[in-house]
């Protein structure tokens, strides 16, 4: 007699969003009474959510597919179901790229992930329904967290810009911000199961709101979660420079518990390239943004993502970018380098950069960044700092956060402490600094 299919295996792949939907695939899964195992060997299913934003993240997705699609011969498996964005950017044509799936799941299935696993009969599957019909998560969205002490909170689904290097408005449609009273009761709730930090993600995170009726704003809705969880720290990721408002910024400055951290991804600071890119500001409302960020919290760190090797991007506009970000001094910088594709607009582009050449700018802003973040980070020496542990590294060694890192794309703070336990807050103070992470001791 065979078994019933229990064990379930899951991979989420790209950024903090997905890993949300990835959380709650597996709070619908779990309450069918599926079993997740670490153990992709021992699952009856296995369910890979996937990125394909640019194409390295395709390329890994389609990579991490093909190496679990070996355990359909040689583990457990019985049903591989692949969700997310790289079938809905694909769409029809990925069942003949990928035959060991079983399922396909577009970003606007997930709900769709229980019958997926249940109903798998050896005849290829491929649900593509429309994002923008996709409802926003409730309150009471269940959800398997892959950390108890620290949680994504997604604020919004989709995105209604229409940058030309972008392919997320019809991955995800557009904006469609969760209702405030939806966002606060999962807060609480977080919270009350021993969450110390609130991580709030959204395409446009500072664009929240304008489209929900009555209009609200992010400002509004981070003074209310600041209220409604006053021990737990709440930072934001994914901000705009366009919509980044003095009433954020002024949020952000009102509250303790509040981060004072901007991740705000300009993409360039070039005026020629930025409008290529179709973003509809320049570097002098940058350089008044950043101002007043400082101005207003000092002691505030500030984030950005930027792309080179966008098409017709010159020697003269890259270094622009370079004194730009060499007068903003970042506390951290994430460069990607542009990845083309036949579906994008900047396709279409004139002046494509040849990729030795973006690979070469790469080097040279990666290094300058390098340079920014040891000056900076030694700038915290003698200083004493909270830490979230996150990890124990070794008896008598923890890794943590301060709250100007932001999970996962910042550095570390290693603290020797031999009693700390991972969610603990502790004092440290700081002893050594490296390009992008600090050690300290207990203070």
């Amino acid at each position: 007699m065979n078994r019933p299919l229990k064990n379930l295996y899951l991979v989420s792949l790209g950024c903090a969003r997905n890993q949300v939907d990835s959380e709650i695939m597996l709070g619908q899964l779990a309450a069918a009474g599926w079993r997740v195992t670490p153990d992709p060997e021992a699952a009856d299913a296995i369910v890979v959510n996937t990125c394909s934003f640019i194409e390295s993240a395709a390329e890994e997705s389609i990579d991490t597919i093909l190496a679990l699609a070996r355990l359909k011969e040689t583990g457990a498996c019985r049903c591989l179901v692949v969700a997310g964005c790289l079938p809905e950017r694909y769409r029809e044509q990925i069942v003949e790229t990928l035959p060991e799936v079983d399922v396909f799941l577009g970003t606007g299935a997930f709900a769709d992930v229980v019958s997926a696993v249940e109903a798998c009969a050896g005849t290829v599957r491929c649900l593509l329904p429309d994002p923008d019909a996709l409802v926003p998560q409730g309150s009471d969205t269940l959800r398997v967290l892959g950390a108890g002490h620290m949680a994504y909170l997604k604020i919004a689904e989709g995105c209604s810009r229409h940058c030309t290097y972008c392919i997320i408005p019809r991955l995800r449609g557009r904006q469609k911000s969760r209702p405030p009273e939806h966002v606060i009761a999962e807060a609480e709730s977080l919270a009350a199961a021993g969450v110390q930090e609130l991580v709030l993600v959204a395409q446009e995170s500072t664009g929240y709101g304008w489209d929900l009726t009555p209009p609200t704003r992010l400002a509004t809705l981070l003074n209310q979660l600041a209220e409604a969880v006053p021990e737990v720290w709440i930072r934001f990721l994914y901000g705009h420079p366009e919509s980044v408002d003095e009433a954020t910024i002024d949020a952000v400055a009102a509250h303790p518990n509040i981060c004072a951290y901007f991740d705000i991804p300009i993409q360039h600071a070039s005026d020629p390239v930025l409008k290529r890119m179709g973003r509809h500001y320049g570097q002098a409302d940058l350089l008044r943004l950043f101002e007043a960020i400082r101005q207003r919290i000092p002691h505030a760190a500030l984030r950005t993502t930027v792309i080179v090797g966008f098409p017709g991007e010159t020697e003269q506009d890259f270094d622009a970018l370079m004194a730009f970000v060499d007068t903003i001094r970042f506390d951290h910088l994430g460069v990607f380098m542009y990845s083309d594709s036949e579906d994008l607009p900047s396709h279409r582009l004139s002046g494509h950069v040849p990729p030795k050449m973006a690979q070469k700018r790469h080097h040279r802003l990666m290094t300058l960044q390098a340079q920014i973040s040891l000056a900076k980070n030694r700038q915290h020496l003698g200083r004493t700092f909270t830490v979230l542990v996150e990890e124990l590294v070794e008896p008598g060694l923890v890794a943590g956060r301060t709250m100007f890192q932001a999970p996962e794309v910042d550095g570390v703070t290693y603290v020797e402490d031999g009693d700390a336990v991972v969610g603990d807050r502790i004092c440290a103070r700081i002893t050594d600094a490296m390009e992008y992470d600090l050690s300290g001791e207990t203070a």
